[in-house]
Order: structure tokens, then C-alpha cells, then sequence
């Protein structure tokens, strides 16, 4: 089909499909142009489905931008797409148009973005769903009147990189709506987001753009997914970002070769992942690595910074990889989003500062000490004094910081204390930093040791009570039989499961420990997963020690569990101690 047509009958054929769609009728000459997008922009992903106010969540973050995911049809072979692809959400003034007004009158505006890894994975995503060029056309220009924004965001990922057909069919659509806009007075921008390697787009990614090459489409944004490489190799994730991204402009470079590099680097977006990625711990970007990427983007003039996703800034879930919710390191609410956000309208920079602690976490035996180094960074702008406090220290804990305040990148000391009668148990004590330019926290989790050594608790299971193990069902304290004392543990292997009975311990993170003791039964498991995966068995009706040497990840958190196997009958264990 051939895309250059007169626009009186482009305009004629989109306002046919529209209205036997049920979209919104194109053509009119009353359509109001939105507000370009700044030059330089920070727009974090927002996830939809959550049933969070978008504007709320902007507000408190400070990120005026957003980039709205996702919008994918209900199911393979529709043409129209919803929000989430859920038929509750469509794309209409109800369902957030409310919410981009507010964040539009507080001066910014949302991109909405296509696709998705889901989409992209369950066919879903619009122009892998829909066949007909001019209804996807038709679609996308009903996102752009019904929230008057002025770019559409296209995130191709997976399968949707291999439908050649889908691609061709949505770099149709965007010359279709690109003429529709130009007729209208309107200028209409579109990004493709795309996953990359550590220097650049794979041919996949970099197909679809010669594609709309070909389309005569254009696009003006190509944001890369700095994160999930997957690669099983070490990585300095800032590093990455900038080895990626000199890739993709080397890339673009040869793709475009009439534009100057002040315009192909203004073409580039960088999307990272906040904390530990989907990979795991090996890709964790830090709020160091947030500083360096910002300041070598300002620097580049790169186009749009963002991140996965403004619900994950935060540090609520230390250690865990890939959460929707929180970014799996230590942090405090919005630090990613403060480094951020000067960004949009050309970095121009704000005084603030990271908080961050050194480890963690830690355990002790009562009686004991431990420290941690807090460590205070300038983000933007110039050093200011912080602040600092620490609270959430339960009887018997004593908290006490070296110095109260400090100049923004110096560190100080916190450390604790515990009497012989504190209580075993994990507490997390919050440290405070409060600066002129507002307020980050970061959390320390505190470890007190029961019987058993350090960090296991209840390891001779002499207290008579399960706690703090949790078993599958028939799991038990036993008096018989046992290696000392009273009691041992009972984990009970049946035909349908293994019996496990576990416990999660908090240890200094990135430090090698060995897990000991006593197991006897058919098929005796003794391991730690979680923050560190090892075990070793044994078979055999008397007492027999296993050790199981580990090292924790960064948030030194491991289960430690004991079970059976399959069909084998009950297994024992007693005297559990790390050390």
C-alpha cells in the first residue's frame, strides 16, 4: 500500500475506520495541539495497574513526566487498546484523564507507551494484535486526543521484535498518524523502546528501526533498556549505560547520517532499571551509578531519561530482585527520582544528597556491638549540612551516630550496642538525613542472635516451639530422636512434598559463612537459598554433621532449612549453627 496519499483522502479513510471502530471521529479542524515536551526530559515509567494516582505519586516525587505503561489490547486480534489491556480501562477522559490534567497543570505531562514485555509476549501489543494499518493508526490518534499529549511511546520487546509483519504494519501507522498530525496542526512525537547489549541495540532492535526508515516514518526518540542483559557477566551498570548508549549513537550515526551529533544524541533516551533487575544482584544500579548516568547524560544532551518504575523507588525490600514495588537496595523514598529530576528542561541542577549505609545489616550475639559506615553523597547542585538521626532501636539496643551532622558527601559511623538480655530478634532502625534541600532515609537491619550462634535462632529447638521454623505440613519439635539436649527438629518427606522447614537469618552481606548440623533420615537436606543457594545430604539412621559453606548477596539475608525427599519418610535435625 503506498503511504503517500493526498491528505483529504488519508483523512477520509481514518475517520471510516474510526467510526466503525467506535474511536473518536479524526479530521476535524478543532483539534488543539498539545504542549510539546521539554528538550531534555526525566519520565518515569508509572505502572498502571496498581490503582495508584498517577498525579499523587508524581507530586510526592517530583517527577513532573511520566511515562504511562502499558496500553495493549484484551485480546490477540482486537484493535483496540486499553489500558493494561483490561476492557475496565479504556482509553477515554474516566479513566486518568483527570489525573493528566492535574499533573499537566503542575507543569508537566504523560507519554503513554504501547507494548510491553506482557504484550509484547502474548501478542497483545497493538500492531502485533490489530492488521489493519489504519485502525492502529486510528488508535493511536485517539490516545492523542483524548489526553492532548503530544508523544506516544511504542516499548517492543520479545516476540514483537521477530513479527516482521507487526513491525511494518506499526511504522505504517506512525507516517499515518505523523501526516494526520502535520494536517491538524499538530506535532506528534514517537519513541521505540528498546532493549540493548552493553554496546548497543541487537540487530533485532535495530531492524525495526531501519524498518521505519524504509516507512518513512519517523522517530524521534529511541530509548534503550539499560538493564536485564542476561550476559551471566559482571557489571558496573553507570559503565553499561554509557557503553550502550555510545553504541546505539554510533548505531543511529549510520542510520542517519544527515544529522549532527548534537541532534543524534538529542534522539537517545535512557531507561534504567532501579536496584537489583530481574537478572539479579550482578545488575544492580546503585544511586552512584544514578549520578553518573546523569551527569554524562546532561553532558551528551541525550533526550529523556527514565527508569523502571517510580513504584520501585524505594528501598522497602532489601535484596529482593525484580520487584514491581521496591528497588531491592537500601535507600530512602524517591532518592532515584530527586537524582533525576533536574534533568527535565536541561539539567539544570538543585542541591540535594543520597543517604546509603555500609553494610546493611548485621547480626550479633546479645552483648555484642556493630557498626556501619553512613555514607552521604552530593546528587546535584552544591554540598549542604545534613542532619542526621536514627531511630526504631527496640530495649536493650543502644544507637548512637559519630557526629549528628555532616557536609553532604562525607560519612560518619552508627553504631549499636546490645545488652545480655536483648531480646533475640531482627529490627530495622531507620537513620534520618535532613538537608535544606528535604529529607532521605536509609534502613539498618539488626540481627540479634538466639541460641543456636550467629544469626540462627531457636537452632537447638529447645524453646519447645517451632519459632521462628516454618514447616510443611508435619513438620515438628520432637523429643525423640535427638543429638543434645531435649528436642530436634522434624521435617516431614511424604509422597506429594519434601517436608521443609526453614527459617530466614539476616547476615552481613557479601561475607562467607558455613551452616552446620546434625541431620539423620533417608535423604537429609541441610542448605541456604535465597540470598545464597548451597546444600549438601546424607542418608543414614544414626547422627550425622553436615556443613554447607555460603556466601551472602547484598543484603545478606539467606532461609536456612533442612527437608526430606519424596516418599522417603521423616528426616531430624538438630543443633543448627552458622558461623
Amino acid at each position: 500500500m503506498r503511504l503517500y496519499r493526498s491528505i483529504q483522502a488519508l483523512l477520509t479513510t481514518c475517520a471510516t475506520v474510526a467510526a466503525s471502530a467506535g474511536l473518536l471521529a479524526l479530521g476535524g479542524g478543532t483539534a488543539q495541539a498539545a504542549t510539546p515536551l521539554p528538550q531534555h526530559v526525566f519520565a518515569p515509567y508509572f505502572e498502571a495497574w496498581t490503582g495508584e494516582n498517577p498525579a499523587t505519586l508524581a507530586a510526592q516525587s517530583g517527577a513532573k513526566h511520566l511515562t504511562m505503561a502499558f496500553l495493549q489490547t484484551a485480546s490477540k486480534g482486537s484493535c483496540t487498546p486499553l489500558w493494561n489491556g483490561d476492557t475496565g480501562m479504556p482509553v477515554s477522559s474516566a479513566v486518568f484523564g483527570a489525573e493528566i490534567n492535574t499533573i499537566k497543570a503542575a507543569g508537566g505531562d504523560v507519554i503513554p507507551s504501547f507494548g510491553g514485555y506482557t504484550a509484547d509476549n502474548t501478542g497483545t501489543e497493538l500492531a502485533d494484535s490489530c492488521t489493519d494499518v489504519n485502525a492502529i493508526a486510528a488508535a493511536f490518534e485517539k490516545v492523542v486526543t483524548t489526553y492532548d499529549i503530544s508523544r506516544i511511546d511504542l516499548d517492543i520487546e520479545d516476540n514483537s521484535l521477530t513479527n516482521t509483519a507487526g513491525i511494518d504494519r506499526r511504522n505504517k501507522a506512525i507516517k499515518l498518524v505523523q501526516d494526520w498530525a502535520a494536517a491538524n496542526g499538530r506535532s506528534v512525537q514517537f519513541s521505540y523502546t528498546l532493549p540493548t547489549t552493553t554496546s548497543g541495540l541487537a540487530a533485532s532492535g535495530l531492524a525495526v528501526l531501519k524498518n521505519a526508515v524504509t516507512n518513512n516514518a519517523r522517530i524521534d526518540v529511541v530509548n534503550q533498556m539499560t538493564f536485564d542483559y542476561y550476559d551471566n557477566a559482571g557489571h558496573n551498570m553507570g559503565e553499561d549505560t554509557k557503553t550502550a548508549t555510545t553504541g546505539l549513537y554510533n548505531q543511529l550515526a549510520k542510520l542517519y547520517p544527515a544529522k549532527t551529533p548534537a541532534q543524534l544524541w538529542g534522539s537517545i533516551g535512557i531507561i534504567e532499571m532501579l536496584g537489583i533487575d530481574d537478572f539479579g544482584p550482578a545488575e544492580t544500579f546503585t544511586l552512584a551509578d544514578a549520578t553518573n548516568v546523569y551527569n554524562w547524560a546532561v553532558g551528551k544532551g541525550v533526550n529523556t531519561l527514565s527508569f523502571w518504575a517510580l513504584q520501585r523507588d524505594n528501598g522497602g525490600c532489601v535484596g529482593t530482585a525484580g520487584s514491581d514495588s521496591c528497588s531491592g537496595i537500601s535507600q530512602g523514598t524517591w532518592d532515584f527520582s530527586h537524582i533525576f529530576a533536574p534533568f527535565t528542561g536541561g539539567g539544570q541542577s538543585t542541591n540535594d544528597f543520597s543517604l546509603g549505609l555500609s553494610p546493611a545489616a548485621g547480626s550479633v550475639n546479645p552483648g555484642g556491638s556493630a557498626s556501619a559506615a553512613v555514607n552521604t553523597a552530593v546528587t546535584s547542585g552544591s554540598a549542604q549540612t545534613v542532619s542526621l538521626a536514627v531511630t526504631g532501636a527496640p530495649a536493650g539496643v543502644t544507637a548512637t551516630l559519630a557526629a549528628t551532622s555532616v557536609t553532604s558527601g562525607a560519612s560518619t559511623t552508627l553504631n549499636l550496642t546490645t545488652t545480655a538480655a536483648t531480646a533475640p530478634g531482627s529490627y530495622p532502625l531507620t537513620i534520618t538525613g535532613t538537608a535544606p534541600s528535604g529529607t532521605h532515609t536509609a534502613t539498618y537491619t539488626l540481627t540479634v542472635n538466639g541460641s543456636g550462634g550467629t544469626g540462627l535462632v531457636n537452632g537447638g529447638l529447645e524453646s519447645g516451639s517451632l519459632s521462628p521454623w516454618s514447616c510443611q505440613s508435619g513438620g515438628a519439635v520432637v523429643s525423640t530422636p535427638v543429638h543434645s539436649g531435649s528436642k530436634a527438629l522434624q521435617a516431614a518427606a511424604t509422597a506429594s512434598q519434601t517436608g521443609e522447614c526453614g527459617q530466614s537469618v539476616t547476615l552481613v552481606p557479601n561475607t562467607k559463612y558455613t551452616l552446620s548440623a546434625w541431620v539423620q533420615g533417608s535423604y537429609a537436606f541441610l542448605g541456604v537459598s535465597g540470598g545464597a543457594t548451597a546444600s549438601t545430604w546424607t542418608s543414614g539412621t544414626g547422627w550425622t554433621k553436615l556443613s554447607v559453606p555460603f556466601t551472602t548477596g547484598a543484603s545478606g539475608t539467606v532461609t536456612v532449612y533442612l527437608h526430606g525427599w519424596f516418599g522417603q519418610g521423616n528426616v531430624y535435625g538438630d543443633d543448627f549453627t552458622i558461623s
